[in-house]
């Protein structure tokens, strides 16, 4: 026969509701597990519903609607090439999406077409142009092909054939037949010593440089006004190379031939 404590123990396990150890009802709200999914509410659904909206406004906005289109196209920068030629060359597609306009294909036609370009910024205009800022390359140096001059710039770059010789910029000469400096070196990089040394040279000296004479990588002399000559020798120096020419010119100015190929002893004849 059980006592009060076995019949107490049988009641504290019993259970009192439809949730105990002997049932399977569905479990109360406060024992709901964490993280169970609950049907959005009805805010939820509004906010969902407006950004989908929302973004296809502005799809339709900018791919849909005749508001945001490329109707013109703008060009500055110019000063030997005409907007016009830039303009043919950059194909901007007139009409379509001003968002769709490929930037880059743009800039590669330009670049690949017209050597002149040096750089050149496509943007976009909102709402309806295309901006191409330009700019050209500049000649500081020119080779003589034929009646016809090839303009270098100040990389060395051989970038267009002219009829007729810009105005201020001196002839490169180029006289290395059967120098070994040309198997050596190549044209290219005579070019460019050349160019490195107009481009070292003081104001002065270079406003009256009338053309700039390669026998070799190591002999190289400049042709100023007035019948006078500067032996430069290499590239390599061009900083002491320049003081020491100005110096020269100001000890004897009316000298006619000089020479700063060794800087450090310089010297200058002729009158």
């Amino acid at each position: 026969m059980a006592g009060p404590t076995t019949a107490k123990r049988s009641a504290l396990g019993r259970s009192d509701g439809p949730n105990g150890a002997g049932g399977k009802g569905r479990p109360s709200r406060e024992g709901a597990l964490p993280g169970r999914f609950r049907r959005p509410g009805p805010r939820f659904l509004l906010i969902a519903i407006g950004a989908l909206l929302l973004a296809a406004g502005v799809l339709w906005l900018l791919y849909g609607s005749s508001w945001l289109r490329a109707e013109h196209v703008e060009t500055t920068g110019t000063e030997v090439l005409t907007p016009a030629q830039v303009e043919a060359v950059a194909r901007v597609p007139i009409g379509a999406p001003l968002v769709s306009v490929d930037t880059d294909a743009v800039e590669a036609r330009l670049r690949r077409a017209l050597p002149r370009i040096d750089s050149v910024e496509v943007e976009r205009s909102w709402p309806h142009g295309i901006e191409l800022v330009v700019t050209e390359r500049k000649p500081v140096l020119l080779l003589e092909k034929g009646a016809k001059f090839v303009e270098v710039d100040a990389e060395g770059v051989r970038f267009a054939t002219v009829a007729e010789a810009p105005k201020g910029v001196p002839l490169l000469r180029l006289e290395v037949d059967g120098s070994p400096s040309l198997k050596r070196f190549g044209p290219d990089r005579l070019v460019a010593e050349a160019v490195r040394v107009r481009g070292g040279l003081p104001a002065e000296v270079a406003a009256d440089l009338k053309s700039v004479k390669v026998v070799s990588y190591d002999y190289i002399s400049l042709e100023l006004s007035g019948n006078r000559t500067v032996v430069w020798g290499s590239s390599e120096g061009g900083e002491a190379k320049a003081r020491a020419l100005e110096a020269l010119m100001k000890a004897a100015p009316k000298a006619a031939y000089f020479d700063v190929s060794a800087p450090s002893a310089p010297a200058a004849s002729g009158s």
